[in-house]
């Protein structure tokens, strides 16, 4: 991805990320990816994820460099006053804190409510982010996304039917708690240049994990049932992953008129007028009976030749790829979703804006590989800085 391009949209906002792990690392990547100026505030022990490994490269696991690209890296010891102030002089000047610290932690530095910070800083927008929130049942207790997964009923509903439930492989409900920061974040962007006041946000993962579990919350809510269907859809039939001649095929069907073009590609178009499957809602209650069909139609395809046909019918198909073989892929590289930022190899920017883009411009950072520069940005002077290096408040890398 070219780096060298015109201004991306938030160029001139400045986020300090005092998250870890996960959640709000991925947020402030996203807002970094698109032109926010993001300084990771680290303890000297560095971020956890930089030991979620292997591999490594240079020492650090590819779980951290996946979240924390376009930041530069201050290094604090803010378990002492004077690392303290220098958060402090800097949540001043920044317009957007990120952070994922208990409250009692921020209670030991002497902030009783996240309330007190929009007092002394009104113009600071403040997004945290946590596994319950501080309130309820479960408030102030910590959020690991799978067990998030599991508490939610989000893992209840994954896997094969005739097994035990299986967690998501994948930290869904932490990145997609990120994303709703990033959305948090924007809208209170948006408000404040009405408004001129900052506000606080909170964002869950429980709360994500209930929000992203749609059809089945809806389902469950309103006269159904939450199901595990493995790869098959609760309401959508043919919704399923199927083996081919060759490789195994999910095929995506979501209307009527797609199920009888499916049919007649596979050589049997009466299938689509039995009573059985006409409709979909009949199609669901005999699943079984059209899956038996479908499974002795597929397996004399080739399925890549299939996918092929299909889609250029519009019929929603794919082969089922590894996770190499996605990123191989020629539309990976079209689509500039893989690309190389210094000595890493790193996914691309999957949010493309055609006249703000964003741009990959920061490797992700050694821990205090920048805290000389961010400090003098700051307006710390030669002393402050060199007195805080003395006291161990601060450290480069």
């Amino acid at each position: 991805m070219n780096s060298a391009i015109s201004k991306s949209a938030l160029n001139g906002v400045v986020v300090l990320d005092l998250s870890r792990v996960l959640a709000g690392p991925f947020a402030a990547q996203m807002l970094g990816d698109h032109g926010a100026e993001v300084i990771k505030l680290e303890s000297y022990d560095g971020d956890d994820t930089r030991a979620y490994g292997p591999p490594f490269v240079d020492g650090d696991a590819p779980y951290y460099i996946g979240l924390n690209r376009n930041k530069q890296d201050l290094a604090v010891d803010l378990s002492t006053p004077a690392g303290r102030e220098i958060l402090f002089q800097l949540l001043d000047k920044v317009d957007v804190l990120v952070e994922n610290y208990k409250l009692s932690t921020w209670q030991k530095w002497g902030i009783d409510s996240p309330t007190e910070l929009a007092r002394k800083f009104p113009r600071l927008i403040h997004c945290r982010v946590s596994g319950f929130g501080e309130e309820g049942e479960f408030g102030g207790l910590p959020g690991y996304d799978a067990a998030v997964q599991a508490l939610s009923g989000l893992m209840s509903i994954n896997g094969d039917p005739a097994l035990d439930p299986v967690r998501i492989g994948i930290p869904l409900v932490d990145t997609t708690t990120g994303m709703n920061a990033v959305i948090g974040v924007l809208l209170a962007l948006y408000e404040r240049e009405k408004s001129g006041k900052g506000q606080s946000i909170e964002v869950t993962l429980f709360d994500t994990a209930l929000g992203m579990l749609h059809p089945h919350t809806s389902n469950a809510l309103n006269g159904g049932k939450s199901a595990r269907t493995g790869n098959g859809h609760p309401n959508i039939v043919p919704y399923d992953l199927y083996p081919t001649k060759t490789e195994k095929l999910f095929v995506a069907i979501g209307n009527d008129r797609q199920f009888a073009q499916l049919c007649d590609v596979l050589g049997k178009p009466e299938i689509a007028t039995d009573e059985r499957f006409r409709k979909n809602r009949d199609r669901v209650v005999h699943r079984d009976a059209l899956r038996a069909e479908l499974v002795a139609l597929l397996s004399q395809f080739d399925g890549k030749q299939l996918f092929h046909q299909l889609m250029g019918l519009g019929v929603p198909c794919a082969p089922m790829l590894s996770v190499e073989e996605a990123l191989a892929l020629d539309h990976t590289a079209t689509r500039q979703m893989s690309a190389t930022l210094g000595k890493y190899e790193v996914t691309g920017i999957p949010v493309k804006l055609d006249r703000t883009p964003g741009s990959l411009r920061l490797p992700p950072p050694q821990i205090g590989e920048h805290t000389d520069a961010v400090l003098k940005r700051f307006g710390f002077s030669e002393a402050e800085i060199a007195a805080a290096l003395n006291a161990g408040a601060v450290k480069q890398a």
